[in-house]
């Protein structure tokens, strides 16, 4: 298994994305490696690298990613594909994005439980989904999905039913729009008197620290609005379920990925430049090889 992540510049987050690898290799019955494909090490190849050493010619792939934005559509297939002219023999199967998952869904009610547990809401109690944000509309469509797979059953019923959520709102920190500035203060004109932001993130992060940063100016200057942040998603067992689910999955089935409103595909109003784009890896600091990110898509975090 082979375990691709983003990276980060957040200590924090390289330290947990270190611990989760951890986790899969203890669990698995095969061997386990994790890289980054840019900003801190240890980069995908090395990665590929250790599991070729040790003598494995077919890997599985999984993202870990919670969307498939340009990161997971080309960044990480375009480094892959540098991998398999690096190493003679070498063959992988890619799987799918891990969101959204019944799963997922559940651990975000857990952080949001933490913060704010049912028996405390009140009425007006909304919840403000965070996603990173892209270029890409395919991506962040599947935010506001999420949004509203995680409101159905806990608020849909009716205002303050079930588990008194008033409505659950996505927002992005970056590059699209409702900002969490934004989403806070749609919440607010809704009616919510307690808002819950609730990042849509695996690991800490720059981007998951902006986002309660951002929550937390918000609500010390609206103080008739009591503003909470919970917790990412984190190294936990039941990312570690979805993992191994997408691994399976790779190796023998039904992947079912999406493309009918992907952009490197069908020529969506606005960003049909991007059908046929080529697809090249990041460059990783840790690869003295990469001298370019070669990117389709801006980088604006």
């Amino acid at each position: 298994m082979l375990v691709v992540g983003h990276g980060t510049r957040d200590e924090a987050g390289v330290a947990e994305f270190g611990r989760f690898v951890e986790r899969l290799r203890r669990r698995m019955p095969v061997d386990v490696a994790g890289g980054f494909i840019e900003l801190s090490p240890p980069p995908l190849t090395e990665a590929v690298a250790d599991l070729y050493g040790s003598g494995h010619r077919s890997l599985a792939a999984v993202p870990l990613v919670l969307v498939s934005a340009g990161h997971g559509k080309g960044d990480i297939p375009g480094a892959m594909a540098r991998e398999l002219v690096r190493h003679p023999g070498l063959s992988y199967r890619y799987g799918r994005p891990l969101g959204p998952h019944p799963t997922l869904l559940a651990l975000l009610q857990e952080r949001l439980d933490a913060v704010l547990p049912g028996a405390d809401r009140t009425p007006g109690t909304a919840v403000l989904l965070v996603g990173r944000g892209s270029t890409d509309p395919d991506a962040n469509a599947e935010v506001h999905k999420v949004a509203r797979l995680f409101w159905e059953g806990r608020g849909a019923a009716g205002p303050d039913q079930g588990h008194g959520l008033l409505c659950v709102e996505p927002a992005f920190i970056s590059l699209a729009r409702p900002s969490v500035t934004e989403g806070l203060e749609r919440c607010r004109r809704l009616g919510a008197h307690r808002v819950v932001v609730l990042p849509y993130f695996l690991f800490p992060g720059v981007l998951p620290d902006r986002v309660a940063d951002e929550a937390r100016a918000y609500g010390a200057a609206h103080p008739d609005v009591d503003v909470r942040v919970a917790d990412v998603i984190g190294d936990c067992d039941g990312l570690a379920d979805v993992v191994a689910e997408r691994y399976e999955e790779a190796l023998a089935g039904d992947l079912r990925m999406n493309c009918d409103t992907c952009v490197y595909r069908v020529a969506l109003p606005g960003f049909e430049d991007r059908v046929g784009a080529p697809q090249t890896p990041h460059h990783h600091p840790d690869d003295p090889s990469a001298h370019g990110h070669g990117h389709g898509h801006v980088h604006a975090h």
